[in-house]
């Protein structure tokens, strides 16, 4: 018989036995955790809630958020709101949270151009404020949103409303000096400090020039959308600002 003391080294069996109990008793622990992780899952769900402090519906579990308006001198109401955001959710889950979140608010789903694909959609909407538009994108283990709210009463008090079925061009000098812009096989000249000027236009991709004197031309590519009215700028050093989506 071997008696074993504090401070003593035990001698090689007793020190495999120890290590063979140690071992086992491991294994039990690892198992016990293994069981009581699967069960996490319903104490705490991965489901998607909506942010009361966000200004468009969304998610409160992100990775990215901005949220941008459009808005005009005058006009308290913003004319467009744009949400952006990036969720780290599955697809399918994303686009459940939006129709029913979006229906509490009563926006309508509107059944023409709507594309639902495995990776990505869009989707439009009637909302109370006016048209609204949602795109999704999936992106390994995260899904984008892009979400676009319009104000017609606002565009409307601010002028700048389309006609049904056409798109709208604002043509804006703020510079010290004449300017004139060019698109569609027409040009249009605004005097420094003259109003803003709108343009009518079909929908579809035109081409325009933007031109001060002294100033290098500013040519670029419009796609301008049925329902949608955009800006045109001559900033007040004679650059051309980027064009701007109004409505």
């Amino acid at each position: 018989m071997t008696t074993v003391r504090h401070g003593a080294r035990a001698p090689a069996r007793w020190q495999l036995l120890a290590c063979g109990l140690a071992l086992f008793a491991s294994c039990l622990l690892a198992a016990s955790a293994g069981a009581w992780v699967s069960n996490l899952s319903p104490l705490f769900s991965t489901a998607l809630a909506p942010d009361p402090d966000a200004r468009l519906p969304a998610p409160t579990r992100y990775l990215y958020r901005g949220i941008h308006t459009t808005v005009m001198p005058g006009i308290e109401a913003p004319l467009r709101t744009r949400l952006e955001t990036t969720v780290p959710a599955e697809f399918g889950d994303v686009l459940s949270f939006y129709r029913t979140e979006l229906g509490k608010l009563g926006w309508q789903e509107q059944p023409d151009g709507a594309v639902i694909a495995t990776d990505h959609a869009q989707l439009a909407f009637a909302s109370p404020l006016g048209p609204a538009a949602l795109e999704f994108a999936r992106d390994d283990s995260s899904t984008s949103i892009h979400l676009v709210q319009k104000n017609a009463d606002a565009a409307t008090r601010a002028n700048i409303m389309p006609e049904p079925g056409q798109s709208k061009l604002v043509f804006s000098n703020i510079s010290g000096r004449d300017a004139a812009l060019t698109i569609n096989a027409r040009t249009v000249k605004r005097a420094a400090g003259a109003n803003a000027v709108s343009l009518d236009l079909a929908p579809g991709k035109y081409s325009y020039e933007l031109t001060v004197p002294d100033h290098s031309a500013t040519t670029n590519v419009l796609n301008l959308a049925a329902g949608d009215t955009w800006e045109l700028t001559i900033g007040r050093d004679g650059d051309a600002w980027p064009p701007l989506q109004l409505y």
